[in-house]
C-alpha cells in the first residue's frame, strides 16, 4: 500500500484561494498520487469535496465523496460545469477553507459536468441535488470563487473574521 499524505488546507483570507487554476495536461501516476493525497486530506478534514487550490496547488483538480460510507472517492480533472436548467436550488453550504461557517447559496438545480476521471478517460454526466451543488462549489474554487462570494459584504466579512479567530485559537492550542 502506498503511503498517502494529509495536506494542509488553506483558509480565508489566504490570497491563493482567489487564484484561477490551470488545466492539467496529462493524467499520470504523479497526478493520481496527488489526487490520492487530496482524498486522504478530505477524509481527514471530514469534508465531502476538495479542490486542488485549497491545498495550494494551481491545477484544475477536484475530489469528492458523497457516500455515507466514505469509501467512494470521485476524481475530476479539468471539470467543466454547464447548467441544464434555470431552476435554482438553495442549499446551506460549508467549506473546508472556511471552517465553521455555513450559509445558503442558490445554484442551478441540474448541471452537466465534463471531466477526465482518475485514469484520464473523458466523462460527461448529469448532476442533480447534493452532487450538483458540490461539483459547482468545487469548480468555483478552481476559478477563484468561494461560496461566501455569493453572500452580502457584511456576511462575507463576518465569515472571514470568524475563521481568523478560529485559526488563531487552533494555533494557540497547538
Amino acid at each position: 500500500m502506498i503511503a498517502m499524505a494529509v495536506l494542509e488546507i488553506l483558509t480565508v483570507p489566504d490570497p491563493r484561494l482567489k487564484e484561477v487554476c490551470e488545466p492539467v495536461e496529462t493524467v499520470d501516476d504523479a497526478l493520481r498520487a496527488f489526487m490520492d493525497d487530496m482524498v486522504e486530506t478530505m477524509y481527514d478534514a471530514d469534508g465531502i469535496g476538495l479542490a486542488a487550490i485549497q491545498v495550494g496547488d494551481l491545477r484544475r483538480v477536484v475530489v469528492m465523496d458523497l457516500s455515507d460510507e466514505r469509501d467512494s472517492p470521485r476524481h475530476f480533472v479539468n471539470p467543466v460545469v454547464t447548467p441544464l436548467t434555470e431552476e435554482m436550488l438553495p442549499y446551506s453550504e460549508g467549506c473546508l477553507s472556511i471552517p465553521s461557517v455555513y450559509d445558503e447559496v442558490e445554484r442551478p438545480a441540474k448541471v452537466r459536468v465534463d471531466y477526465l476521471d482518475y485514469k484520464g478517460n473523458p466523462v460527461s454526466e448529469e448532476a442533480e441535488g447534493l452532487y450538483a451543488v458540490c461539483i459547482q462549489h468545487e469548480v468555483d474554487h478552481l476559478n477563484g470563487v468561494l461560496f461566501i462570494d455569493y453572500l452580502s459584504r457584511l456576511k462575507r466579512e463576518r465569515a472571514v473574521k470568524k475563521v481568523q479567530k478560529l485559526v488563531k485559537a487552533r494555533g494557540e492550542a497547538a
